[in-house]
């Protein structure tokens, strides 16, 4: 059987926020337990992506609101008889737990890490080409030289204040990513349009294409439509041009 490439496109600050929090995540992770110092860099890089990120709004209280709102939005399903009731509630009592350990966690999350001077000097050079290199950060050439074990435990120690928070970003995008089926449609010479329901608001829409077409999918939008275009690369050039033929795909649009 042949599979399919996701796209997505967020269409509000929050869930483009949450992508992209859930991408830095996924790669620290990825990353944490290799085994030379490519892999500490590559982590590390993460890291300090994710703090400026935090850094620029107050995230807890941004999860927080979405976690309520899930909350809200699932605990009316209850009274429906068609409904999983046992999996509905494994869902509320994540979210519940979730939000508890959100509120526990006293002040903005890393804000300790912000005042670390030794991720602080890491984080003024990353915005200069090889800023980072050997004789820029002779403090960060010697962690690098440590153990595995070492670097690992620092890493994961620093990574760690992030864990509910992360787990709240990964729940919040699965339940968003699971209330919109993919249906059929087709992209006429390889451009399709939709204007969106204002009384419905959609966060995300998905676009699914089979890894056997030879376009991918560049979707752009706002609150009120969103376009699909489907572009060919030119390997050559590295310019992209319009499809011209009628492009069959799966789309969704989350809502929840």
């Amino acid at each position: 059987m042949t599979e399919n490439i996701i796209y997505e496109q967020p269409l509000n600050e929050r869930i483009r926020t949450f992508l992209r929090l859930e991408f830095l995540f996924e790669q620290a992770s990825r990353h944490l337990h290799g085994a030379d110092q490519w892999d500490s860099r590559s982590t590390l890089n993460s890291l300090l992506d994710i703090l400026s990120i935090f850094g620029r709004t107050d995230l807890k209280t941004e999860v927080l609101k979405e976690l309520d709102r899930h909350t809200g939005t699932l605990a009316k399903l209850r009274q429906n008889p068609d409904v999983d009731h046992q999996r509905l509630q494994q869902i509320l009592d994540d979210l519940d737990g979730l939000n508890q350990k959100l509120h526990a966690s006293d002040g903005p999350i890393g804000a300790d890490l912000k005042k670390n001077e030794f991720l602080g000097s890491i984080l003024q050079r990353t915005a200069i080409p090889g800023g980072t290199c050997d004789f820029d950060l002779p403090a960060y050439h010697y962690w690098l030289q440590q153990s595995n074990e070492i670097r690992t435990r620092d890493l994961a120690d620093w990574l760690s204040r992030f864990e509910s928070i992360a787990r709240s970003i990964q729940l919040i995008l699965k339940l968003v990513r699971q209330s919109a089926v993919l249906k059929p449609v087709t992209a006429e010479s390889g451009f399709y349009q939709l204007t969106l329901d204002s009384s419905l608001p959609c966060q995300l829409v998905r676009v699914a294409v089979k890894t056997n077409v030879p376009h991918y999918a560049e979707i752009s939008g706002g609150r009120h439509r969103f376009t699909v275009r489907f572009l060919t690369p030119e390997k050559d050039t590295g310019h992209a041009r319009q499809a011209s033929d009628n492009i069959n795909f799966e789309m969704g649009c989350c809502v929840i």
